[in-house]
C-alpha cells in the first residue's frame, strides 16, 4: 500500500497538477529516477488509464486542496481508521513514511522531536537509518515519571533509529510555578538548551486536546490543575505544552506560564515544522495551529482533513 500510494500521489502531480518531475520529485522528496520509476509502474499497473483507479485518489485530492488554501509545502493525508484506537497507529505510520523521505532527501543538520502517542508510532515504523551527523533533540521537558510517551523516551529512539546524536531537555514539562519557571530557565544550561530546541532545521510535533482521552491532560498536568479552568479560558488543546485558543494564540492562564518549552516566537523560526495529529478531539487545536500557521506540513487523517476544509470551519 505504501509502494502503491506513492505511485497515486505522483501521477495525480503529474498528470492532473502538470507538476513536472523534478517538482514532483522535489515536493515528494524523492529523486527525479524515483518519480520516473512510481509513474511507469502506475502506467503499467493500470492504476492511471483514463482516470485514477484507486480509493487513494480522493485522499491525494485532499492533500491539494489543504497545501492551496492554507499555504502548507506537504500535506498527507490517511484513511480514517474504522476502530479510532488504531489513529496514532495510522498517523504515526504515515509520519514515519515522511520523516524517512525528508531526511534522505534534505539532510537536515538537526532534528526537533516532541511527545505523544502519534510519535511514539512514528519512530516505532521507522526504517532504521544512518545519518550520525544529525543532532536529535528534545523541545521541550518531560513527565516527572517513566512512560514510552514522555519526551525523554521518544528522543532517544528517534536518535538511535538515525543512528544520530541524541540531546535531552533534562526538565519536568511545567515547573511548580511562573517564578520557579523563570528561575529554572534563566539558568545558562537551560537557556542554551532552550535556544538550541528552535535553531533546528525540522520540528516534528504532536497536538494535545483538552479531552480526557488527552495524554497530557491524564499524565502531563501539575497536581491540582483543573482542566475545566483551561476550557473556560478558551484552551482547545496545547502545542509544545502551551494551551491555546481556536484561533491559535496562547490563552491567558499560569500553566502558559509554568510550562519549559520555547516560546511560539522562537518556535516559528523552525523552516520546517510539522504537525502529526488527527481525530475528532483534537479538530479545535488542529484548526487553530492551521490558522495561526504553526504548521509548514501536516499529516493527518481524512475525516479531519474534510473537517479543515469546511465552510462552517473557524479557519477564516
Amino acid at each position: 500500500m505504501p509502494y502503491q500510494q506513492s505511485m497515486v500521489r505522483a501521477s495525480w502531480l503529474y498528470h492532473v497538477e502538470g507538476l513536472t518531475q523534478a517538482q514532483i520529485a522535489e515536493r515528494m522528496l524523492l529523486t527525479r529516477r524515483k518519480v520516473n520509476e512510481l509513474l511507469a509502474a502506475a502506467l503499467d499497473q493500470g492504476i492511471v488509464s483514463i482516470s485514477f483507479n484507486s480509493p487513494l485518489t480522493e485522499n491525494i485530492e485532499l492533500e491539494a486542496q489543504l497545501r492551496k488554501r492554507f499555504s502548507l509545502t506537504d500535506v498527507v493525508i490517511v484513511p480514517t481508521p474504522a476502530d479510532k484506537s488504531q489513529m496514532a497507529t495510522v498517523i504515526g505510520r504515515a509520519t514515519a513514511m515522511f520523516m524517512e523521505r525528508l531526511i534522505q532527501a534534505s539532510e537536515p543538520a538537526s532534528l526537533g522531536v516532541g511527545w505523544g502517542a502519534t510519535l511514539r508510532e512514528t519512530v516505532h515504523h521507522m526504517a532504521p537509518a544512518n545519518a550520525p551527523d544529525i543532532k536529535v533533540r528534545s523541545m521541550m521537558g518531560g513527565l516527572t515519571r517513566g512512560s514510552e510517551i514522555n519526551t525523554f523516551e521518544i528522543v532517544q529512539r528517534f536518535a538511535k533509529a538515525l543512528n544520530a546524536e541524541c540531546h535531552y531537555l533534562a526538565a519536568p514539562i511545567y515547573a511548580d510555578s511562573p517564578a520557579s519557571r523563570d528561575t529554572i530557565v534563566t539558568q545558562p544550561v537551560f537557556a542554551s538548551l532552550l535556544a538550541e530546541a528552535t535553531a533546528v532545521d525540522v520540528s516534528i510535533l504532536s497536538i494535545g486536546d483538552v479531552s480526557s482521552q488527552s495524554l497530557q491532560v491524564r499524565y502531563g498536568l501539575p497536581t491540582g490543575t483543573d482542566v475545566t479552568e483551561l476550557t473556560a479560558a478558551g484552551a482547545v488543546g496545547d502545542l509544545l505544552g502551551r494551551y491555546l485558543d481556536i484561533k491559535g494564540e496562547e490563552i491567558d492562564h499560569p500553566l502558559n506560564r509554568q510550562v519549559i518549552s520555547p516560546s511560539m516566537a522562537e518556535y516559528r523560526k523552525i523552516p520546517t515544522r510539522i504537525i502529526a495529529s488527527g481525530g475528532e478531539q483534537k479538530r479545535g487545536i488542529l484548526e487553530a495551529c492551521i490558522s495561526a500557521n504553526l504548521a509548514t506540513s501536516l499529516i493527518t487523517d481524512a475525516d479531519s482533513a474534510l473537517h479543515l476544509l469546511k465552510p462552517t470551519s473557524n479557519i477564516a
